[in-house]
């Protein structure tokens, strides 16, 4: 490895948040030496507690990211942060930047703050993600929080890489949380009806109450439901006590390497799926044969069946 790259490490291992963020943008970005910077990155590996937060667009979960930051801040922790921004898939970027709401946390040096978008490439988000939050573990941030804006796929792939997933919701979301059951209800270790101070929280409880009794885990844990105010930092210490629990259960059980088994896995597969996708258009005739097919996909002259076995097959029929 290049001496560059290997100061960089030790910058990154030093904590040194401008060599994070430059660590965080070759990872994203694809450049050249990615690949070989994270095999470094990860022998420095700290085991900080990585808690994914997610729900609906509206829960609140920006709000509550900030003050469970800042608790642990006053805890002495240092905590990183990494917000995964829709982005469109014809432009690009974050819509949402770089969280000029973060305003306090911003300033606090024991806080690193990093937006994550999908930059309009063909996948590589999750994958992204999940090394910049290698990159925060190695650079001794103890608690790494990564939010999701919605609860797509792509979020719920996410937030499953995560040691702790917690899932938002917001009184009187009844039909949100149908909606959304069947991808995050068996993702969520913990649930926190954020808003609490609306009326129908009694509600939005029993019926998430239902849903959760409904549900089995292999790991025996139930899923407890916190109901905070994050604006009025009401509720915060309760969800920190709640991610500790589980924290602790995970590491008692063997039920916990079986979870970090199936994200190792996930990152594998991950990894393969992006790779394989790369070698097949490396080259600038494959990124022409792509538009070519694209265009006829788009006018109906083919379908996108035989137009990936011929960009498989290095342009057969």
């Amino acid at each position: 490895m290049a001496a560059g790259s290997n100061n960089l490490i030790e910058r990154v291992s030093n904590g040194d948040p401008a060599a994070v963020a430059r660590a965080i943008s070759r990872i994203e970005d694809g450049t050249a030496g990615a690949t070989a910077l994270m095999k470094q990155i990860y022998q420095h590996s700290r085991g900080a507690l990585v808690i994914g937060i997610t729900g609906a667009p509206g829960a609140g979960k920006s709000s509550l990211v900030d003050k469970l930051a800042m608790l642990y801040r006053q805890r002495g922790e240092r905590v990183g942060i990494v917000a995964v921004d829709p982005s469109s898939p014809f432009s690009g970027g974050a819509i949402l930047g770089d969280r000029i709401r973060m305003q306090t946390l911003g300033l606090d040096e024991g806080v690193f703050i990093r937006s994550m978008a999908t930059r309009g490439n063909l996948g590589g988000l999750a994958r992204a993600t999940v090394d910049a939050v290698a990159i925060l573990d190695a650079a001794g941030y103890a608690k790494i929080i990564v939010e999701t804006v919605g609860v797509g796929q792509d979020e719920v792939e996410i937030v499953k890489a995560a040691d702790v997933s917690v899932v938002v919701l917001v009184p009187g979301m009844g039909d949100d949380i149908q909606a959304i059951k069947a991808g995050i209800m068996e993702i969520g270790d913990i649930f926190v009806i954020n808003k609490a101070d609306r009326d129908g929280v009694f509600a939005t409880e029993k019926e998430l109450e239902l849903l959760l009794s409904l549900a089995s885990r292999d790991d025996n844990w139930d899923p407890p439901i916190v109901k905070t105010v994050a604006t009025a930092n009401q509720g915060v210490d309760l969800l920190a006590d709640a991610i500790e629990r589980f924290r602790q259960t995970q590491r008692d059980a063997a039920l916990g390497s079986d979870r970090r088994r199936a994200i190792a896995r996930w990152r594998i597969v991950e990894l393969l799926r992006e790779n394989l996708l790369a070698r097949v258009l490396d080259s600038d005739a494959s990124v022409a044969m792509l538009n070519r097919l694209a265009d006829e996909v788009a006018t109906r002259r083919r379908d996108p069946y035989s137009a990936v076995e011929e960009l498989l097959g290095g342009g057969g029929s």
